[in-house]
C-alpha cells in the first residue's frame, strides 16, 4: 500500500514551538520539525514505518480517505425542537429541508 494516498497536514503547534506533520487516518502519529517542509518528511517517515509493522503483524491498515467510498447520505440525530425549527426555515426559504441542512453543512 502506498502512503501517498493519506491525508496529511502540517500546522503550527504553538505549545511545541515546531511545525507539526499530522496524517488524519492515523491520529496518534505526529512529528514535530523546524519546518513545514521536514514535519511533512517526517509524519510520512513514520507512517512508512507504521505500516510496514502493521502489515508484518498482519493487522488491518487504514484506507486512506481518498480511496473510500462516500454515499450521498448520512444520518443525524436532532432534537425535535432543532427539527421543527429547521423545517421552518426550509419551509419559509421555499426549499427543502435536505437542501437547507446540506447548505448548512457545506457553510
Amino acid at each position: 500500500m502506498s502512503i501517498d494516498h493519506y491525508t496529511y497536514r502540517v500546522t503550527w503547534s504553538a505549545e511545541d514551538g515546531e511545525h507539526v506533520g499530522l496524517c488524519a487516518e492515523f491520529p496518534s502519529l505526529s512529528w514535530l520539525a523546524k519546518t513545514p517542509e521536514a514535519a511533512l518528511k517526517g509524519i510520512r517517515r513514520v507512517l512508512s514505518e507504521a505500516v510496514a509493522d502493521m502489515q508484518a503483524a498482519g493487522e488491518e491498515i487504514p484506507v486512506p480517505l481518498a480511496e473510500k467510498h462516500y454515499s450521498d447520505e448520512f444520518r443525524v440525530r436532532i432534537p425535535p425542537q432543532v427539527h421543527r425549527a429547521l423545517a421552518t426555515e426550509a419551509a419559509e426559504q421555499g426549499v427543502s429541508l435536505n437542501r437547507l441542512a446540506s447548505a448548512k453543512l457545506a457553510a
